[in-house]
């Protein structure tokens, strides 16, 4: 069974995961959301040496007040994050988003550093990198590699085909660029889970979006009205 955590330094998580250390209470089974704000460096050693699984969820961190996101942090001590949209419904849930937040704020910082002169700085993120933590340490993390995560004879067939003769990829250049840097929801061809089609050419497959949306809209007045909060619409 797989334990997830949400930790964020600032409202005393990290002195909780020190202890948990130290009682025997952490292991491979433990997934640890956002982790940001530790202070020193022994909560992410026990998180290192017990094999946890990290996840980070830059987009919410930032606009939620976790922290910033601690991707030198997590590269610095060896680990290989997984991305969370953690909030789908403050933030957009799309993986694009995801790895294109990471990527660009990662080396924004290390930028950041080389404009002030400092020397010795860690290596930029790749998109190799990036798309790497949107899939396979995706499904590392979640203890579903064995399922999902690559293609692999004998794995589920996971599949997602994106369109690269749209305006906003041409001309494509290099695939892994074009995928973290460019592309985006509109250029979801066709998705395929475990096999079965669930999107194709750019439609859901079995999907009544008129009643989804009614439903959803359904629920929102709901709640507005049940918790006295005001509707404000902009």
């Amino acid at each position: 069974m797989l334990i997830v955590t949400h930790v964020v330094g600032r409202r005393g998580h990290g002195a909780v995961l020190e202890e948990l250390g130290r009682e025997g209470l952490l292991g491979e089974d433990n997934e640890y959301i956002h982790v940001s704000g530790l202070e020193g460096d022994a909560p992410w050693k026990w998180m290192k040496d017990t094999e946890g699984g990290i996840s980070i969820a830059a987009p919410i961190e930032m606009t939620m007040r976790h922290g910033m996101p601690p991707l030198e942090k997590v590269l610095a001590f060896g680990l290989q994050p997984s991305l969370s949209v953690d909030v789908e419904c403050t933030m957009t849930a799309d993986f694009f988003t995801q790895m294109r937040t990471v990527y660009t704020l990662q080396r924004a910082l290390v930028n950041e550093r080389a404009l002030r002169g400092e020397k010795d700085l860690p290596p930029m993120l790749t998109c190799r990198d990036v798309l790497r933590f949107a899939t396979v340490e995706g499904a590392r993390v979640a203890h579903l590699s064995k399922r999902v995560g690559t293609l692999t004879p004998g794995k589920e067939a996971d599949l997602i085909l994106l369109r690269t003769d749209a305006l906003n990829v041409a001309p494509l250049n290099n695939a892994l660029g074009a995928v973290v840097t460019l592309l985006e929801q509109s250029n979801v061809d066709t998705v395929i889970v475990a096999g079965q089609v669930r999107k194709w050419r750019g439609a859901l497959v079995g999907v009544d979006l008129a009643g989804l949306r009614q439903r959803v809209t359904a629920f929102r007045d709901f709640l507005f009205e049940t918790s006295g909060v005001p509707r404000r619409l902009f």
